[in-house]
Order: C-alpha cells, then structure tokens, then sequence
C-alpha cells in the first residue's frame, strides 16, 4: 500500500468517524464569543458592544497548538500572511497583516506594546514565544493608532500569557519530539495564596531543520541544514496590596543560536545569537465607577550575526504608558491616557536616540437602543520630525440580536526606525512619518445561540509619505501606496463538532526594489487565500481536527536574476489528534502538517517543509 493510499484511507476514516458523532452531537453549554471581554482595546469591551473586527483565539485552540510555532498559528488566520511560517524553522518571519509591509502590525503581549529598534523595521519577532506559554490572543484588524500609537497601520495582536491560580500550586509541561530531529520540552510552576500568585516557566527547544537556502536548477552540492537551539524563561506575578490595588510585574529572557544561510539559492555555514530581555510592571487602581492603569517595560535585543558580513544589532526601548478608564453613567465609558517611548540604537557608534510622547482619548457609548460608537483621537510628538496626529470613528448598530453592521474611519502611523533615521545605510533625518487613511465596513451574522456565524468584512487604506530605500540615495518618503480586500469568516458549532473557515482577498500596488517604481502588486502576498478547519470531539477522552489551507499565486522579487517572478498557488493539508487521561491532567497529541507533501516555496530561493509532525505529551499536576 502506497503513502498516497494510507493517506487517503485515513482521511476517510476521519471524515466516517467525525460525521457519525455528528449525528449524535447534542447541545451543550458553551461561552459565547460575543461575551469575552476584549482587553486589547483598553475599554474592556464585549466584542458584542464594539464595531472593531475582532477575532479571539481561545485558550483551548491553544492548547490544541503545541504541535505548531507561533507564526504557523497566527499564519491560520483570516488576512494574514506569516512570510517564512512553513518554511525554515529558524528562518525569520514577517506578518504581513490585510496587504501591508512587514512591520505595519503591532505585537503586544499583556497589553504592552512591543518593539525591536535594532531591526530596520522595528518589529516584534513572533518566534520569541512559544505557544505553550499563551493563555489566549486577541487580534484587532485595522488601524489602531489611536490606542496604540506607531505601526499599528493595519491591526493589533495582543498576547495574553499565561497567570498563576488563586489557590494551590500546579506543575505543568509539555514535551514532545517531531521530524527534523526537532524536540521541545517546556516545564512551569504557577499558583497562589491569597493575594499572590505567579507564573513562571522555561522552554528548551531545538531541531536540526532543513537548509534554508534552496539547491539551484543544475547544482549537485548537498547544502547543509540551518539548526537552531533556544531557550525561554518567563515569569509573571500578580501581588494585591487591598482589593482595589495590584501590581503585576514580569521578567522574560530568550536566547536563541540559530543557523542560516548566504541569502537565496546560496549556502553558507553562518550563525547568530539573538539575546532578548525585557522586564516590568502592569499596576491597577480600581474603583466602583472606573481604574486607572499603568503599564511599564523595558526591552533588550542584541543579534550577533557572524556571516560573510558579520554585524552586531542591538536596540533598546522603554515603554511607560498610564491611562484612565472612568464609567460616566451606564451607556457611557471614557478612556484617556498618555505614553512615551524612548528607544536607542547601542549598537551604533553614536548611540542614537529619539522619544515620541502621546496624548490620547476616547469616548464609548455602548447598548443605546440598538448602536454603539466609540470615537478617538491621539496627539504624538516626536524628536526629530515634530508633531502628528490621529482619530478612529467606531460605529455599529445591532439591527437585530443576530445581525450586526458595523464600520471604521481612521487614520493611523509609522514613525522612522532608527536605523532610517541615524543608520550607516542611506539615513535622512528629514524623513516624515508614514501615514494611512483607512476605511472598513461589513455584517456581522449570529443565529441558533451562535452555532452558525458569519462575518464579512471589506477595507481599504490609502497609505502617503511611505518610506523607501531608494539606492544610492538612501531613504526618502514616497508618495503612496493603496490596498483593499476582503475577508469571509464562517463558523458552524453543533454539539461535538465545529468547523471555521475564512477566504480573504487582497490588492494593491508598493514599491519594490527589483523594479525599483510603483507596482500594482504585493511581493508575497496572494490575492487568494482561504482555509477551513474541522473539528469533533469524538469521544470524552479523543479530540481529532483537520485544517486544510490554500494560497494562491503571488509574485516575489528573485535577487540572482533581478526579475519579478510568480510562484504558484499551494495547498496545505494538517490533521491533530489529542487523547487524555488521568482525568484529563495528561494529554498525548500528535499534529501532522503538510501531509500531501506538497512542494513549493513560500520565498524565492528558500526551502519549505515537506511532510512534518510533532509529537509529545502535555500535563497539568496539582
């Protein structure tokens, strides 16, 4: 029997077994989604309440994840492309969020903003987490700059980790083992008496990979595999001084050694350390009628890359942002709070510096008849280029309980990175920020108690004084950039068994530096995309799912022949399968991806991963 047969025999096994217990799935309670409070937008909102888009990925999604990366899981989701998600397992990642460049997207974890200032970009690296160290993730589509200030041009992630019980102390882990001689072990320890609890875990993972770099056309030589070792520690602590104060400090480490190749198409024995530290504090004050919050970090990213062109990166940034959330009536909530943000550039000679300070606001009116609006603004003034400004107009109406329409005007910002502004390459202190004006609309369907829902949504976002490298120059603001899409996102729960799926559509037109002009496509990002997931619980004990994704073709910049080419579409096909005992304190999962085997390349001149699983066991001891 061959592997083709296998595969096909087990997908039928799934689907029989997933449709018998279909026909015997009853009701059973569950927690709406439209009930989660959503603490990215810092009002604490229903999702019910907000005209914002919105998707949640629960705590029990993650922990049917351990098998996948972060990138992999966030690569899932409805517009989002995760450049590198399948490929290399060290390779770096860029999100590229409703058609925008890599560093258009906020990544916040705990509500914090995060940032890199020793990369060109500025961006957080998604692979500085792991999934088991995730309590749930909220992401908000469209620009919130509003709320959180510089490069949340076309949507928010917040990171929610893991916290301490009230009572008691648990240990807890995963470890588990997959191809390409990958391993991962995670161990923790949370709990809490009264008044205190905590968190605190470490994660070692490593894996062999595959070469990063693709063999060329006619070439005999055998490249090597790009490896990676890490390790992660992570604590948090929640301490209430009375029942109105709490402080939560955290502290978080990575280390990361990490093989990678010459560039497209071409091998090379080089390595780099990524070291990242960053530590401080969440602290509230609530009262009956509103809280006051304060959030403080700071962050450290040194990456030392030792290559044929060997360089030391490194970048800090302090974040201090207080805000005040006060109930004026009951249909009326108030936000107003300010930030600043001091980042530095160490690795340089002369040390750069800039600061941004804000000022922002926001009024909510909530559950008046059948409408909600929230309406914003933000004032921000920066070091070098001077002061600019931002609004959000959030409105929805709830026609009736199970359809909604909602609708966002706003504009949002990218300031220059460091590098951009002090670099060696091509710096010009005259650079203005970036800025975009977007546009979104769209329904929202519930019926049946939410076991049939579905969301659509359409955007656009006209983006002005876009920064590029224009060689020799350097650096200089463009004139614009445009891009539009839509995204469909149906969802069916009946008892035992669900199933989510998405399509997405994107165009517009960037510069690129293989044509080095204004071209009406996007590099690495499919007009097309769409993906399904199904899922039963088949027994008390068995959880079985299968997610199947597709990508259509897209154009990338091949830098050997210096042409635009097109890859072809692909298709991804995954199966997971979990099994627990001991009262459900242990659980054995085994995730496959890629089962079709399919052969294609995410990146001109990388490799992606053919067949792959992981493997392991998770367990909760109390």
């Amino acid at each position: 029997m061959n592997k083709q047969t296998v595969l096909v025999a087990a997908g039928l096994g799934l689907a029989q077994l997933t449709f018998s217990q279909l026909a015997k799935a009853q009701n059973q309670d569950s927690v709406q989604l439209k009930d989660v409070v959503i603490s990215a937008t810092k009002n604490d909102q229903k999702q019910s309440q907000t005209g914002k888009v919105v998707t949640i990925i629960s705590r029990e999604v993650l922990d049917r994840s351990n098998g996948k990366s972060l990138p992999e899981l966030i690569s899932e989701q409805a517009g989002i492309i995760v450049a590198g998600s399948s490929s290399n397992p060290g390779l770096n990642k860029s999100v590229f969020f409703r058609g925008a460049g890599s560093a258009y997207a906020v990544v916040l974890i705990d509500g914090i903003v995060q940032n890199d200032p020793s990369g060109n970009g500025g961006a957080f690296d998604l692979r500085l987490l792991s999934i088991d160290q995730i309590d749930h993730i909220e992401i908000l589509r469209g620009g919130q700059s509003t709320i959180y200030g510089s490069d949340a041009v076309a949507g928010v992630i917040n990171i929610i980790t893991k916290k301490g019980g009230p009572k008691g102390n648990t240990i807890y882990g995963v470890a588990s083992a997959g191809s390409y001689e990958t391993y991962k072990g995670t161990i923790g320890l949370n709990g809490g008496v009264e008044g205190f609890s905590y968190n605190i875990n470490y994660t070692h993972a490593k894996t062999n990979g595959i070469s990063e770099a693709a063999n060329p056309a006619g070439n005999t030589t055998t490249f090597d595999k790009d490896g990676f070792k890490t390790d992660a520690l992570n604590a948090n602590f929640e301490i209430k001084l009375d029942n109105h104060f709490s402080i939560n400090p955290f502290v978080r480490y990575y280390y990361g050694n990490y093989s990678f190749d010459g560039g497209a198409f071409a091998d090379a024995n080089n390595y780099s350390i990524l070291k990242n530290f960053a530590a401080g504090t969440n602290a509230r004050y609530e009262f009956a009628t509103g809280k006051v919050t304060l959030n403080y970090s700071y962050e450290g990213t040194r990456n030392d890359a030792q290559s044929q062109y060997p360089s030391i990166t490194e970048g800090r940034v302090s974040l201090l942002d207080l805000f005040y959330n006060q109930k004026l009536g009951n249909k009326l909530d108030l936000l107003v709070g300010i930030d600043n943000r001091v980042m530095k550039l160490s690795s340089a000679n002369n040390k750069p510096e800039t600061n941004i300070f804000a000022a922002y606001g926001s009024l909510f009116l909530h559950d008046f008849s059948i409408f909600n609006l929230e309406v914003g603004g933000r004032y921000n003034k920066h070091e070098q280029y001077g002061e600019n400004y931002t609004y959000s107009i959030t409105p929805s109406i709830n026609i009736i309980k199970e359809i909604k329409l909602f609708g966002t005007v706003s504009t949002a910002f990218k300031i220059p990175t460091l590098n951009m502004l002090f670099g060696q390459f091509g710096a010009n202190l005259a650079l203005k920020p970036e800025k975009s004006q977007n546009y979104e609309a769209g329904v929202n369907f519930s019926f049946a108690d939410d076991k049939f829902s579905l969301r659509a949504a359409a955007y656009k976002r006209d983006l002005t004084d876009a920064i590029i490298y224009a060689f020799p120059n350097g650096y200089i603001n463009q004139i614009s950039q445009k891009t539009k899409g839509f995204e469909l996102e149906p969802a069916v729960k009946l008892g035992k068994f669900n199933i989510n799926g998405y399509y997405a559509y994107v165009e517009g037109n960037e510069f690129n530096f293989v044509d080095n002009a204004i071209a009406d496509y996007l590099f690495r990002r499919p007009k097309h995309t769409f993906g399904l997931t199904a899922g039963v619980q088949a027994t008390n004990d068995l959880f079985i799912s299968a997610n199947y994704r597709y990508f259509g073709t897209r154009t990338d910049g091949n830098f050997t022949t210096y042409t635009v080419d097109n890859l072809p579409a692909y298709k991804l096909l995954g199966a997971y399968a979990e099994y627990a005992l001991a009262k459900k304190r242990i659980k054995l999962f085994f995730d496959a991806k890629n089962i079709l085997n399919e052969k294609y390349n995410e990146i001109i001149g990388y490799n992606s991963l053919g067949f792959n699983f992981n493997t392991g066991v998770i367990f909760n001891i109390h």
